[in-house]
């Protein structure tokens, strides 16, 4: 778990992290550099769930050496699946990092909803949900690694 005293926003304590895989964590199906090792990192704190539609097809094998708990989304309204699964994990202990439309609902439903902007860019609807914008994911994991940051960022 990782707990935050953020003046003006509120203690948290966060038990999930929940990212969206193309996009957030993978450019083009292929996991961005270095993701995994910060993730591994992460999950000696908080339990780490990737949700996807796994366009490429090649999530599983791309995330084999990642501790989390990988969950493929079926064809359909993928928004509200990815929200439905924040609300079943619980939003206040739970951080979400996303980037696209059909992510929007898990970032503003999260008790801290983060939108990146890689190579894909980020949805103008991912923007507005999220609490914070970060430049990239390794930034957006930052956060978490280092918990001061996110702290001078949310405070009022």
């Amino acid at each position: 778990m990782i707990e935050f005293r953020i003046p003006g926003y509120g203690d948290l304590a966060i038990a999930h992290l929940v990212c969206d895989y193309n996009g957030t964590l993978a450019e083009d199906g292929a996991p961005i550099l270095g993701v995994a090792e910060r993730l591994n990192v992460l999950t000696r704190s908080v339990r780490l769930h990737v949700v996807t539609a796994d366009t490429f097809g090649g999530v599983r094998q791309a995330l084999a050496g990642v501790n989390c708990t990988l969950h493929t989304l079926p064809a359909g309204d993928q928004r509200q699946a990815k929200l439905a699964y924040v609300q079943k994990l619980g939003p206040a202990q739970t951080v979400a990092i996303g980037n696209g439309r059909n992510d929007a609902a898990m970032l503003a439903a999260a008790a801290v909803g983060i939108d990146v902007i890689n190579a894909e860019g980020a949805a103008g609807e991912a923007l507005a949900a999220a609490d914070v914008v970060c430049r990239g994911i390794h930034d957006a994991l930052a956060l978490l690694l280092e918990p001061k940051r996110l702290i001078a960022t949310l405070r009022a």
